[in-house]
């Protein structure tokens, strides 16, 4: 009888997790109107045997992948084995609670194109996480949401939790690096429609965590590899091109003022940065932030308005890291250099987020 969807999970050593896991799964889903789909990379702890066993009285299969590593990449394999057009990813580790697939589903069956199972709202949550893990993670979706525009659809863009239907990677050429495989579907996939449920991300009981450090280096790489893809890069390069016409501008009358005319340091390097706040201005408006801009002069006030504050919360940095070198003995040009370069990521950060929102 065909599915009316698929579970895919991607496996490696979780023998431990799969009796549960498909309990589990059963008792929220009565009936045989689904299938689980497995995508092991070749366990060494008899995970792919354990579910083979089991498929005679689950609606389980085992796709074993050889001399191939990773969860994203498992995901994607994965999306080639499913046999329905809607698909549930989770991990097998129990973090992910079985209970919420029919909520998911639900989401989907009421149009939409990815229902995430976020952490970040109201019901939400992550139970047994220490202070840091929670700061790296927060840390992890804001520069998501400042790099990436189209992240912003969800607030919890990480979720390894997710439903969706195949229309949304149709004809999408797909290239995660690490874990984040939502990510990359919000980003180059075609979703009108995203929409979150609340999950409780469990501790794991079982099993060995697959996270280590170089998880953040890989989740790096493809944030820049998304950004590249998205054509964010091009946007973040005119940015910073934007930025050096400002450093000139307000290095070279803070030189001006300082030196030629004898100004107090603080009054130069004031009149240096709101010069260069208002160049900068004019120059992303026409040029960075182009695709964004509105017509009228109310909004390009407004907008002017905005950037000035973002800016002058960018140029107090500035002002506290000049002040700081220049007590520590360091030349006052130098000094307000390397304020600048902390200010103009700060000012980007604004910039996407509020002075021109998409």
């Amino acid at each position: 009888m065909p599915k009316s969807f698929s579970i895919l999970i991607p496996t490696y050593n979780e023998h431990d997790n799969i009796t549960p896991l498909l309990e589990r799964i059963a008792r929220v889903i009565p009936g045989n109107d689904y299938e689980v789909v497995f995508v092991d990379d070749d366990s060494r702890d008899g995970t792919s045997e354990l579910i083979n066993t089991l498929s005679s009285k689950y609606p389980a299969r085992v796709v074993v992948r050889k001399g191939k590593k990773g969860l994203a990449s498992a995901v994607v394999d994965g999306f080639g084995m499913v046999s329905t057009d809607t698909v549930v990813v989770m991990d097998a580790d129990l973090q992910h609670p079985p209970e919420v697939i029919p909520a998911l589903i639900k989401a989907i069956q009421e149009g939409a194109d990815i229902a995430v199972a976020s952490r970040y709202i109201p019901g939400g949550g992550t139970a047994g996480w220490s202070k840091t893990r929670k700061i790296i993670s927060s840390g992890a979706i804001a520069l998501a949401h400042v790099l990436l525009p189209q992240s912003r659809k969800v607030k919890d863009p990480m979720s390894g939790f997710f439903a969706f239907k195949n229309r949304v990677i149709s004809g999408v050429t797909l290239a995660p690096i690490g874990y984040k495989i939502l990510l990359e579907m919000l980003v180059v996939g075609k979703a009108s429609k995203v929409t979150e449920v609340p999950f409780m991300f469990q501790p794991r009981e079982k099993g060995k965590s697959k996270l280590d450090a170089s998880q953040d280096i890989e989740y790096l790489k493809h944030l820049f590899s998304l950004m590249r893809r998205s054509g964010e890069i091009v946007r973040f390069l005119k940015f910073c091109l934007v930025g050096g016409t400002g450093v000139a501008v307000n290095e070279g009358l803070f030189a001006l003022f300082l030196y030629r005319f004898h100004i107090n340091a603080s009054w130069a390097n004031a009149i240096g940065i709101e010069a260069s706040i208002l160049s900068n201005f004019a120059l992303n408006h026409q040029f960075t932030f182009a695709d964004r801009k509105s017509t009228g002069v109310k909004s390009y006030l407004e907008k002017m308005a905005k950037f000035n504050v973002a800016s002058l919360i960018g140029a107090a940095v500035n002002w506290t890291i000049r002040l700081l070198l220049t007590n520590a003995g360091i030349e006052p040009l130098i000094g307000n250099l390397v304020g600048i370069a902390v200010a103009m990521l700060i000012n980007y950060f604004f910039a996407n987020l509020w002075t021109w929102k998409r």
